[in-house]
């Protein structure tokens, strides 16, 4: 049962992200040969706060 972390900056709408995870889950379930109802998708959304980059923090680069 493979299991695929997404993460990123929030903002994608539930569509979006309801088409992502159809699309990854009939990618990785053709790459291993296995039912998509096996396949599990973790989306996990980080705000600009917690996320670095180059030493800094995205928030903080934003502001630059």
């Amino acid at each position: 049962m493979p299991v695929v972390t997404i993460a990123g900056n929030p903002g994608i709408s539930e569509e979006n992200v309801r088409e992502m995870v159809d699309g990854v889950t009939k990618v990785v379930a053709k790459a291993y040969d296995l039912p998509e109802s096996t396949i599990t998708i973790l989306v996990q959304e980080y705000p600009a706060e917690r996320i670095g980059a180059g030493g800094k923090l995205l928030s903080d680069l934003h502001k630059e």
